[in-house]
């Protein structure tokens, strides 16, 4: 693996890595949400929730689209689904 990779890995997993965020990234990891489905879900302020929202969109793992008032975010990077699903598979099901 080159070194720019791993910077790129490293960067990418120190995002995901906060604990909002990564809540976040479960709950869009199957569908849209906007920010009011998300502020319910993680049960922080909205700005909290925005703040985090705008993190995950400038590294480029979210992204969003307006509908009329509403606007819905959803992962954008198929990687990140994938290491979510396996993070699920190895820490949160029972065996």
């Amino acid at each position: 693996m080159e070194e720019s990779q791993i910077e790129d890995i490293a960067k990418l997993l120190k995002t995901m890595s906060h604990p909002i965020r990564l809540k976040i990234l479960c709950l869009l990891q199957d569908r849209e949400l906007t920010v009011g489905d998300l502020h319910k879900e993680v049960q922080t302020t909205n700005a909290n929730v925005s703040q985090h929202l705008s993190i995950l969109r400038n590294q480029g793992i979210i992204t969003y689209r307006k509908d009329a008032n509403f606007i819905y975010n959803r992962i954008t990077e198929g990687r990140v689904t994938e290491l979510i699903r396996t993070m699920r598979e190895l820490f949160c099901e029972n065996h």
